[in-house]
This record gives structure tokens, C-alpha cells and sequence, in this order.
């Protein structure tokens, strides 16, 4: 299958952790349809002399790669397009794909009603008006193939088509080390052409030529253009979250109203016996705090019973006002330094055989907070070694040092949760993003780690979406997900579109294993805390057969 992704502005590093993973791990191919922010690659034979200006004063990142090839720029307005596909493992494959890939862009040109596109002799790339000595270069090509652990022969990086992008930024390179010859975008050469149709038209062509054995198309929705008109704000329906879920395509007044009775499979009684008393006990005399309560997770009364806690650190106020969660948004206070020895202690003390420590997101903090989530795993194993460790984290903002922080304390498991489909990501948790929670994943099983990440049902996504985001999960390289339902805080929070029922759960379990899941955790109640024991003692026996030769 050909799964494709329209993902919108992804940062040049978390698409190359995102096409590195997908190469090496998923099953089907990918077509990734993105743009950048402003950067310049240099590939594998790039001159850095052809860097002409200083990348960082112009707000742009230089990043060297492994793509063929010499120095381009990437931005706004610059369509990029990564196939990871599998390729005849032959020595030509490279220069094959190259050929086909250029001749998918050139079609889509001439089915936008370009006229005179096409290769030009002794130059790579896609020209306009080729024959003539006015030839200017309208797209890139830059690839690679890689053998991946399976056999399989791989394609990475793609091709850049110039829509209507600032030719300025190539003021300040040797494109391609081409220096006889001038860059051009549809726009300047006369082609009034938008980038919505380019995606459209060149996904088309992509698809006729590589998706024979059937297209998963996927979008995350991009926020209304500047100028068009939205809800007043001062109504219910102008809030930011609701103006965001309606244009994903969910009517925020269609949704369940937030006093309707619950049904029967989501209604949890309370129990407080000995034991919840005595979790509560030992969480309070060391002034901690829990995510089952600041979230108001349904299954406090059984995890605590059973004395199991998810501890919640970097303190109790979150940087950023995502559509679900009820966690406090208020100004968010400086660490304490003494945190992560006290969740260390209540560890021991509550002799937990596995521990979960989440955090509320901290953009703030220079590292995201990754700092002290390592601290905390550091003093949960010297208060009581024997105790398995998984971290819950924010994206830290794609920022690899910051994660890195985290993955050298090496969790037992690392969970970060994608939380919704593609096309709800930005009515949802508008300061986060789908590539980049996918590129974190990557990036943690990249490291060695048992990846986790969980997401939400009953905000209107369908059911084959879900499905498409599970395969999406284990095509980076998670082993474990956890589906849940969306159970709504307030009414200043989201709606819950329907009501999901046990046995859809149920089917989607099924499906996320068919994808490649080990281990799926899915019912009403599943939160991304819900038998993380159980998980993870299932995908460690899983590791130690896979680890048995033959």
C-alpha cells in the first residue's frame, strides 16, 4: 500500500528522523507531502564554498545530509515531496527512481497546464523551457537508496518544486553547484498555480504510479488563510478550539452536550478502600502530584487499589491549552530541585514493581523538561533498582538534544502519546504536531528504546483514520499503543462527537496488531497509564524470543 501523508510545515530534521524510521521499519510504502521551514541541505558531495551567505542571519538552518547532490534551499512555498518506497535492489535503482520521480513532477505540470517542462541535458533536475538558452531550474532531485535490515532496497529524500517560494534565499547559494544557471517558481515564471492544486495534481500522478496496490491518503488539516472570515469570538462556536475542530471538518454543535448521561461501559464507580487511601496518603506527605488526578483519569480508583500511581512532574501547570485536558494553563512555576528524589522515595515506599512518570509540557524550560524527567528516572532506580521505569513525555519541541536527555536515562519504556488522526491534530493540541510527535517516536526507537503512544476516540475522527495513524505508529517503530475514549473535562473543552462502543474498541486492537503492534490496550476506559505493567512485561518477553536465534 501507498500511505500519504500531507503533514504541512515540517522542520528539515524531524522529516529526516520521520523518512529514516519509515525506510527502515514500515511495511508499506510512504509519500510524504510537506514544506519547510527555511533551510539549506548540503548533500553528500556539496561544496561548502557554494554556501555564498550566513544561513543563521537570514533565519535559516544549515544541515548538512546524506541526499545526493550539491547545496539547495528548502521554504515556505517550496513543495517538498519524500517517496519511501521499495525499489529493485539493483545498482540502477537509484538512477531509475530518480527518473521516474522527475517524471512524475514533469506530468504534474503539464496536467497543471505548464507548458515546456522537462530535463535538460547535463543538468539534474525539472527545467522550464529546456530547449531554450533562457532554461531555468524549477525543481530539485535528491536521493538516496539504502538496504534496509529486512533485504529490502529503500528510497529517501525527493524532490523540491518551486510553487511560489522567495527566490531571494538562493541569492545566497550556488544551487546545486549550478552556477551558469538560473532558479524560477511557478509563480515568477507566470504560473499562477496554488499550492493546494500542485499537492493535489502531483499526489494524483504519484499515485497512478506508485499506489497499484492501493492509497491510504491522509491530511492534517492547515489552519484558515489570513482574510477568510471566522466565528465571532465572543460565541461559543468562535472560541479557538471550536473555529479549529469545524474546520478539520467536525461541527462542534453536532457534538454530545456536556451534561448527557454517560453510557453504562463509561460510568466507573467509585471505591476507596485501604489501599487508594494509602497511595493517597503516601502522594500527599511528599507533596507530589499525580496525573489520575489533575487529568481526572476514570481509572484512579482501581490503579490506586491496586497500589499503582502515574507520577506527574516538572510541577502541576502546562505551557500549552490543548482541546482535551483539564491540567492547570496557568503560569507555570520554577522546578523543584527536590522533586525527583521525593517521587524516588514514594516509589520504594509504595514498593511499585513498575513506575510511569509523565509530565506536563514545560516550552518555558530550555530543555522542555527533559532534564528533570531523567533526574526522576535516575532516583526512582536508586530508591528501588528492581523497579521498571516508563517515561510519558511532551515533544520537548522536536528539539534532539532535549530528547536525548531523556533517552540516555534509558526508560524501560518511552511512551509519548500521538493523542488523535492526522486531520485532528491541529483542533486538538494546536502547539504540538503530527509529523513531529511521530518524529519523536522514531527518534526513541532509533535509540534502543521500547516505544509507546496512545491516542483518543470520540472527537470525530473515523474509524479507518485511527487505523491509519496505528499503522502510521508502528511504521516508526512503536510496540505498544493504548486507545482510550475522549471523555470531555468542561464545556469550555471539545465536544465528544459519539459515543464509541466496546466492541469497536475491540476491533481496533485487532486492527493495530494487523498493522504491527505487539501489544495494543484498547476499551473505553484505556488511559495511556491503563496495565502499563502488562504491556510492557508482554513486549519484553516478545523481545527476549526475538532475541533467541532461530
Amino acid at each position: 500500500m501507498l500511505r500519504v501523508r500531507r503533514l504541512g510545515t515540517v522542520p528539515y530534521d524531524e522529516a529526516y528522523a520521520l523518512q529514516r524510521a519509515l525506510s527502515e521499519r514500515a511495511r508499506d510504502d510512504y509519500l510524504l507531502v510537506l514544506e519547510h521551514p527555511h533551510v539549506f541541505t548540503l548533500g553528500v558531495r556539496a561544496d561548502p564554498a557554494n554556501v555564498l551567505g550566513d544561513p543563521e542571519a537570514l533565519g535559516a538552518d544549515l544541515v548538512r545530509t546524506d541526499r545526493g547532490g550539491d547545496v539547495t534551499y528548502h521554504g515556505p512555498g517550496q513543495l517538498v515531496v519524500y517517496p519511501v518506497l521499495t525499489v529493485a535492489d539493483r545498482l540502477s535503482a537509484g538512477r531509475d527512481h530518480v527518473h521516474r520521480l522527475e517524471q512524475v513532477v514533469i506530468d504534474t505540470l503539464g496536467s497543471l497546464g505548464v507548458e515546456r517542462v522537462g530535463r535538460l541535458e547535463g543538468y539534474p533536475g525539472i527545467w522550464l523551457d529546456p530547449a531554450s538558452a533562457d532554461a531555468a531550474k524549477v525543481a530539485a532531485v535528491g536521493v538516496r537508496t539504502v538496504r534496509v535490515a529486512d533485504g529490502r532496497r529503500r528510497t529517501m529524500h525527493g524532490v523540491a518544486l518551486n510553487v511560489d517560494c522567495d527566490l531571494s534565499m538562493f541569492a545566497q547559494i550556488v544551487p546545486c553547484g549550478i552556477s551558469d544557471r538560473p532558479v524560477t517558481s511557478l509563480a515568477a515564471s507566470g504560473h499562477a498555480v496554488s499550492m493546494a492544486d500542485t499537492v493535489d495534481a502531483l499526489v494524483e500522478r504519484a499515485v497512478a504510479v506508485w499506489g497499484s496496490s492501493g492509497v491510504d491518503d491522509r491530511a492534517v488539516t492547515v489552519p484558515r488563510r489570513t482574510g477568510q472570515p471566522v466565528a465571532l469570538a465572543s460565541t461559543p462556536e468562535g472560541r479557538a478550539p471550536m473555529r479549529r475542530l469545524r474546520q478539520a471538518g467536525v461541527d462542534p454543535s453536532a457534538g454530545l452536550p456536556v451534561a448527557v448521561r454517560k453510557p453504562p461501559w463509561l460510568r466507573v464507580p467509585a471505591r476507596m478502600g485501604v489501599d487508594f487511601r494509602s497511595v493517597k496518603s503516601t502522594i500527599g506527605s511528599l507533596s507530589l502530584v499525580t496525573v489520575c488526578e489533575e487529568a481526572g483519569c476514570p481509572n484512579i480508583f482501581e490503579c490506586w487499589n491496586d497500589g499503582t500511581a502515574t507520577f506527574m512532574v516538572n510541577g502541576s501547570r502546562c505551557t500549552r491549552a490543548c482541546g482535551f485536558c483539564q491540567v492547570d494553563t496557568r503560569h507555570p512555576l520554577p522546578l523543584d530541585p527536590g522533586e525527583p528524589d521525593r517521587v524516588g522515595e514514594a516509589v520504594a515506599l509504595m514498593n511499585l514493581a513498575h513506575a510511569v512518570v509523565t509530565c506536563v509540557a514545560r516550552d518555558d524550560l530550555g530543555d522542555g523538561g527533559a532534564g528533570a524527567i531523567a533526574a526522576t528516572v535516575d532516583a526512582i532506580r536508586r530508591h528501588r533498582p528492581g523497579t521498571t521505569v516508563e517515561t510519558l513525555i511532551s515533544d520537548c519541541k522536536g528539539v534532539g538534544r532535549s530528547l536525548e536527555l531523556v533517552f540516555a536515562a534509558r526508560p524501560d519504556v518511552l511512551n509519548h502519546n500521538i493523542e488523535t488522526v492526522a486531520r485532528l491534530q491541529r483542533a486538538v493540541r494546536p502547539s504540538a504536531g503530527y509529523a513531529r510527535s511521530l518524529a519523536v517516536l522514531a527518534r526513541a526507537a532509533d535509540a534502543g528504546l521500547v516505544v509507546k503512544s496512545g491516542l483518543m476516540v470520540g472527537l470525530g475522527e473515523s474509524e479507518d483514520e485511527v487505523v491509519a495513524t496505528l499503522a502510521d505508529l508502528a511504521s516508526v517503530g512503536v510496540r505498544i499503543a493504548t486507545i482510550g475514549h475522549y471523555l470531555r473535562p468542561s464545556a469550555a473543552h471539545l465536544p465528544v462527537a459519539r459515543w464509541w462502543r466496546p466492541e469497536e474498541f475491540d476491533a481496533l486492537a485487532t486492527a493495530g496488531r494487523a498493522v504491527g503492534l505487539d501489544h495494543v490496550e484498547s476499551s473505553p476506559l484505556t488511559r495511556s497509564s491503563y496495565h502499563a505493567r502488562d504491556a510492557a512485561d508482554a513486549v519484553r518477553v516478545q523481545r527476549s524470543f526475538e532475541a533467541v536465534p532461530g
